[in-house]
């Protein structure tokens, strides 16, 4: 992001976003949420009053000023109009905290622009003028009284306004990963590498994952969400999650150039729509090329809408790089997380194409039962007996779960595994459960639904010989899964990041 590349965050972001989302059908199937503009007092959660009362005295300055107080700001241009939008931006993103958290609605997405995840206390910086997820966290916070907030920011670039205004806080775990080439990248702070990892009781709550080359593909996205955020997550427990949604990240964008395919992001939102009871808010953020922009925006849609997610394509494992800013993280932060105690410390001058993200159809039954006789059919299922045949699983790839009576599982931890399980084989799962478990035929057909899991509270740290069974069992499998890779080396033992479900 340099001075020479400021044309790119144009008003057109919004529109064709938002024109896919008309015409894939996916905005008939949203709620509106009404926009307003963030009070004084919402910016002036995250931002200084004098740096607020600066910026409000833009729509009144001449081209001449305004140029001469763009100047005074990083990678940022100013108009008359900026004041406007920006506090309609951070306004847009409030009101929609307030539907998730009212319980108006399950989860969403706001469309903004300006962007925000790059705005300082006292500074505008890279495109963004106030710091729209930063002040919905502190005032989600402040009005419904929350304990934890997750910020997860899928962004090409390092959201550093975020992370300074977290980084003592241990109230918010804040999860980057970012183009950064060894300091090379813009914002080229030393601060946005993987050894900064908070400050004082906010230490451990910083989460930086460098990229150190450019061409990350969907298996080190994954990669890092499965042996990293995940673990961490779901031990932090947050009751919220907000997403800084930049698009940037994409195949295609002349700022990341990266490989992932648009509908990556559907696992990415799958995976954490399990967390903080379902209560996710996407606000966007970066994006640049206008076709994966509105690709990835429409599969993100589509997944908090609760459509199966498509088959996860191209997974061949992370590349050396990326295994080893993995490996980096996970050393640095496994004296913070329980989870993570037992990690062993270790372009194309062609213009790119990409097949269209595969057509993803919501099925017309989305769950089907078959029941013994005096077993009640949930509210949202289709109930068929042992005689007919639901044909929902002829010729289809699909996930099988059993459940059996003294399997130790814990009903909150089977509700998680079965919503998880569902990003895979495009939402086929057959559940198989003895007449003994009656009583957790509601609870799976919830997560079946698309109802998020309940939390599961605090975590413990896994038993040590349950770690090395699993470790055992991962470096076996690794050289035919290469998604199980941690490190660089097959041969080297090094220990997974495991959840313990109580």
């Amino acid at each position: 992001m340099t001075c020479s590349s400021k044309h790119i965050e144009v008003p057109e972001r919004l529109t064709v976003s938002h024109e896919a989302l008309v015409k894939t059908g996916l905005a008939d199937r949203c709620i509106a949420v009404p926009v307003r503009e963030a009070t004084d007092a919402d910016i002036l959660l995250v931002h200084s009053e004098e740096y607020l009362e600066a910026v409000k005295t833009t729509p009144y300055m001449t081209l001449e000023e305004l140029m001469e107080f763009t100047l005074q700001h990083g990678d940022v241009y100013f108009h008359p109009n900026i004041y406007h939008c920006a506090k309609l931006a951070a306004g847009a993103t409030l009101q929609l905290v307030d539907s998730v958290m009212t319980g108006k609605v399950r989860n969403g997405m706001a469309l903004v622009r300006p962007p925000g995840h790059h705005s300082m206390r006292s500074a505008a910086n890279g495109f963004c003028v106030f710091n729209n997820v930063a002040i919905a966290a502190r005032y989600a916070k402040q009005k419904y009284g929350i304990k934890r907030v997750l910020i997860v920011d899928w962004d090409v670039h390092h959201g550093q306004g975020v992370q300074y205004c977290f980084e003592d806080d241990p109230s918010v775990l804040y999860f980057s990963w970012h183009r950064y080439e060894h300091q090379k990248f813009w914002p080229q702070l030393r601060d946005s590498d993987y050894d900064s990892v908070g400050k004082e009781k906010g230490a451990g709550f910083n989460i930086n994952v460098p990229w150190n080359k450019v061409g990350m593909k969907n298996s080190d996205y994954l990669s890092v969400f499965c042996h990293v955020l995940l673990p961490i997550a779901y031990e932090f427990s947050p009751d919220l999650v907000l997403v800084c949604a930049g698009f940037d990240s994409a195949i295609g964008d002349p700022e990341g150039e990266m490989r992932a395919s648009p509908d990556i992001f559907a696992h990415l939102t799958h995976l954490l729509m399990n967390l903080a009871g379902g209560k996710l808010c996407a606000v966007l953020e970066g994006g640049y090329n206008l076709t994966s922009l509105h690709q990835s925006v429409c599969q993100t849609v589509q997944t908090l809408l609760g459509d199966p997610a498509p088959r996860p394509a191209n997974l061949d494992g992370p590349c050396t790089s990326a295994l080893e800013s993995l490996h980096c993280v996970r050393a640095a932060h496994k004296q913070y997380w329980s989870c993570l105690k037992h990690a062993e410390v270790e372009k194309s001058a062609e213009e790119e194409t990409w097949p269209e993200p595969p057509k993803r159809l919501a099925p017309p039954v989305s769950t089907a039962l078959v029941l013994p006789e005096g077993v009640a059919c949930p509210d949202g299922c289709k109930r068929f007996s042992s005689s007919e045949d639901p044909v929902i699983v002829n010729k289809l790839s699909l996930v099988l779960l059993v459940r059996a009576p003294g399997s130790g599982l814990s009903d909150g931890a089977w509700q998680q595994l079965t919503g998880l399980l569902q990003g895979l084989a495009q939402g086929h799962t057959l559940v198989l459960m003895q007449e003994g478990e009656k009583a957790c035929v509601g609870p799976t057909a919830s997560s079946l639904l698309g109802v998020a899991a309940p939390p599961l509270g605090k975590l413990h740290a896994p038993l040590p010989e349950d770690v090395e069974a699993l470790e055992r069992l991962r470096l076996g499998l690794q050289a035919d899964w290469k998604l199980l890779r941690t490190t660089g080396e097959l041969t080297t033992q090094h220990h997974m990041a495991t959840l313990h479900f109580m």
